[in-house]
Order: C-alpha cells, then sequence, then structure tokens
C-alpha cells in the first residue's frame, strides 16, 4: 500500500521525547548489543524489530500487573500492549540511526468485545532501498503471524473493512496523544480495555 508522510522532513522520524526515550541507558546497552557485528541497516532493523516482536510480551497475552507506555519501561518491564512496543521499537531504531514513525489500523478489540479500538504499527525508511515498510511488532500466537517483509506486508492482522475496520495510511513522526493518554491513565489491564482509544 502507498503510504503517506505526516511530516516531510526525515529528521522529524529520527528525534527523541519523552515517550521515545532513547537517551536512557537501558536503551542504548541494548540496541548497541543487540547489532554488535551488523552493520546491513536491513538486516540491523529485521533483527531490532524480531527482539521487540518476540522478546517484550503483550501484556494481554500474558496477563501483565503492569501498563507501560516510555519506550526504556517497556524495555525495562519485558511488556506492554501495540502502542507500547511500538514506542520501543521507535526508540531502538531512532537510536540506530534509522527513521521510524508509528501507524496506525482501526480493528475489532476481539470477539468477546466487538468494539473498535485503535491499533499500532511502525513504519520504518530504509535509505539503501529508498522506501518505507511497515511492521508489526505485536507479538505472534495462534492465529497471529507477522514477518519482517520487505516487499508484501505481512502484519498481525488483516483489515476486514466489510466489518469497519479501517487502515490508516499515513505515517505519525509522534505517538498519537490519544493512545498515550490511555496508557499514562489506566492502571490495570481492565481500566486500559475501557480506556483503548478508537481515533487519532
Amino acid at each position: 500500500m502507498s503510504l503517506l508522510l505526516e511530516k516531510d522532513d526525515l529528521s522529524e522520524y529520527l528525534k527523541p521525547s519523552e515517550i521515545i526515550d532513547f537517551g536512557t541507558q537501558e536503551i542504548v546497552d541494548c540496541a548497541n548489543s543487540l547489532v554488535q557485528g551488523l552493520n546491513d541497516e536491513i538486516l540491523i532493523s529485521k533483527r531490532i524489530y524480531e527482539f521487540v516482536r518476540d522478546k517484550i510480551h503483550h501484556s494481554f497475552d500474558i496477563k501483565g500487573k503492569v501498563i507501560t507506555c516510555k519506550a526504556s519501561d517497556v524495555l525495562i518491564h519485558g511488556q506492554g500492549i501495540c502502542y507500547a512496543k511500538s514506542h520501543l521499537l521507535t526508540a531502538l531504531l531512532r537510536y540506530l540511526g534509522i527513521p521510524t514513525g508509528f501507524s496506525y489500523q482501526k480493528l475489532i478489540f476481539s470477539d468477546e468485545n466487538p468494539s473498535i479500538v485503535l491499533h499500532a504499527l511502525n513504519a520504518i525508511y530504509l535509505k539503501e532501498m529508498d522506501k518505507w515498510i511497515r511492521l508489526d511488532s505485536r507479538g505472534n500466537k495462534e492465529g497471529v503471524n507477522a514477518q519482517f517483509s520487505l516487499e508484501e506486508e505481512m502484519l498481525a492482522f488483516p483489515v476486514r473493512s466489510e466489518l469497519g475496520e479501517v487502515d490508516i495510511k499515513t505515517v505519525y513522526a509522534d505517538p498519537d496523544v490519544n493512545v498515550v493518554l490511555a496508557l499514562q491513565k489506566s492502571k490495570t489491564l481492565e481500566e486500559l480495555e475501557k480506556n483503548l482509544p478508537n481515533e487519532l
């Protein structure tokens, strides 16, 4: 699919922030450790992506007891929902100089809770290909098989437009404010499920 950039300046997709806090020692040490011996940006991106996808647990999958938002907190606690995991993936890649942004979908939360909620993805710019690709670090499980793919997108969930689901084509430089607020004001997963935003 054709992606639309919110910002024309690539440097906007490399900035740190309070949420994308890649200057912290935890982020620096993790990124450097993961890419040791790698020089190719595609291999680096794949290594970082697979770490966040596979080694950081999705909080709903493990019935986590902590709600994370800041990238460093996601790394320290080893868990987060899709929003939080997208913050960590952004921080690690931006620290390594790879422009990374945020993309969202509107999806049905579950069969038990059929409300529409935002789902977070990342988009990264690969200089050697002069191309943006989207990645979904939600975490694989039965029925979910997201992969690092340079050509055809392999995301966690198909968008079912007939059910009101929407794929948002814009690549944002910052996490959506409604996403950040939902994470920051929720103390438990039960609260978070009620606070999940359905609009950017």
